[in-house]
């Protein structure tokens, strides 16, 4: 049971990050995971007076405040635009729609869950994370932080001309995944790069990054070589909804598939 003794609804970020530095404070997100937990907190922060709850669109960035739900995500209309269905496909199988319209961003990201679709989904984009002390650093180095005290303002894309799928795999619709799988690819740098993230592992979500040449054209075989090789590069685990090989399989499944529905958008 969650015990909570006082409650703050904090006027200032300022405010919330010094009550946040004692020992047995929290910030509240959407409290669907932590409701469920054992523990006694002593000052439970709310976040929700402080203007974090909206999606921003400037010329060369969206900027996702904290306190934004994940449903606000799915029906992001500039979202849409930028990455296809992406990023809707990512959160619209997170339990249902009224816990998507509680549970938030910020709650996803900073926890930094092994089986959040959120983190892999935004770990393949051009992604950073706003924090209140420690500054805007890339979600790629966030997510291997040892947790700490900070608070996390706002995730923030990066802008550019790339192509996104993402696509999961799960035993029951509303499930955990068995594993989460997220592909995209653009120049950077003058060169074509593509950005693979696999979720669920059952680890935390991690990055690679390849510098290939796909042609439109390539065979199924060809794909297939690109799939396997970047899905051998990522380790797993195995727990109650699948094994080791079981998801090294997925992933190479999955990864195939993504590859040849960009690769069929360009043609």
């Amino acid at each position: 049971m969650l015990t909570i003794s006082n409650y703050v609804k904090a006027k200032t970020i300022e405010e919330a990050y010094e009550l946040n530095q004692a020992r047995n404070s929290r910030i509240k997100g959407g409290m669907m995971w932590m409701r469920l937990g054992n523990a006694r907190v002593k000052t439970l922060i709310d976040l929700s007076a402080l203007g974090l709850d909206k999606i921003e669109e400037t010329n060369n960035v969206f900027r996702i405040g904290a306190m934004c739900t994940l449903r606000q995500l799915e029906q992001c209309e500039a979202l849409r635009e930028a990455y296809g269905d992406g990023i809707a496909e990512a959160v619209r199988h997170i339990v249902g729609v009224q816990f998507r319209n509680q549970a938030t961003v910020g709650g996803s990201i900073y926890g930094r869950y092994g089986f959040s679709d959120v983190l892999t989904a935004l770990l393949a984009l051009d992604t950073f994370v706003e924090l209140y002390n420690g500054g805007t650093v890339r979600l790629s180095e966030f997510v291997n932080r040892k947790p700490d005290k900070d608070i996390l303002l706002s995730v923030i894309i990066r802008k550019g001309k790339r192509q996104f799928r993402y696509q999961s795999i799960r035993r029951t619709k509303t499930d955990f995944p068995v594993i989460a799988c997220a592909v995209v690819t653009g120049i950077v740098h003058g060169k074509e790069s593509w950005y693979i993230s696999v979720g669920a592992r059952p680890m935390k979500a991690a990055l690679l990054e390849k510098h290939w040449e796909i042609p439109d054209d390539a065979s199924e075989e060809e794909i297939e070589k690109y799939a396997s090789e970047a899905a051998s590069e990522f380790t797993y685990g195995t727990n109650m909804r699948g094994s080791a090989d079981y998801r090294r399989h997925l992933t190479e499944v999955l990864l195939r598939r993504e590859i040849s529905s960009i690769l069929a958008e360009r043609r």
